[in-house]
């Protein structure tokens, strides 16, 4: 059975940081690509970033290029958002997904498997 558990969420002030976790078992993150989305309050999911199998390649939303990084832990089976600079904008409900196939890492359609999400309040 396949499980992905996003943490680290929380409430914090307009410049800070957080990192969120995506512990998963059930499948290798090095035979997956991993993505994060997010989804503000009203509004739908987004696409924040991804990484490729390997690691060596990130991709990120115009809206967080510059202060989110995306990283994974191949031997923990982790998958890491690093979020720096914080602004209000960012509050949202964050998701950790996991893309098999040839499908668009930017898309949600196309991930085979969701977490539940971890809550980000940023305070202004």
């Amino acid at each position: 059975q396949v499980q992905l558990v996003e943490s680290g969420g929380g409430l914090v002030q307009a410049g800070g940081s957080l990192r969120l976790s995506c512990a998963v078992s059930g499948l290798r993150v090095n035979t997956y690509r991993m993505g994060w989305f997010r989804q503000p309050p009203g509004k739908e999911r987004e696409f924040v970033g991804g990484i490729n199998w390997s690691g060596k390649y990130t991709y990120y939303a115009d809206s967080v290029k510059g202060r989110f990084t995306i990283s994974k832990d191949n031997a923990k089976n982790l998958v890491y958002l690093q979020m720096n600079s914080l602004k209000p904008e960012d509050t949202a409900t964050y998701y950790c997904g996991a893309l098999f196939n040839y499908g668009n890492i930017s898309t949600m359609a196309a991930y085979d498997y969701w977490g539940q999400g971890t809550q980000v309040t940023v305070s202004s």
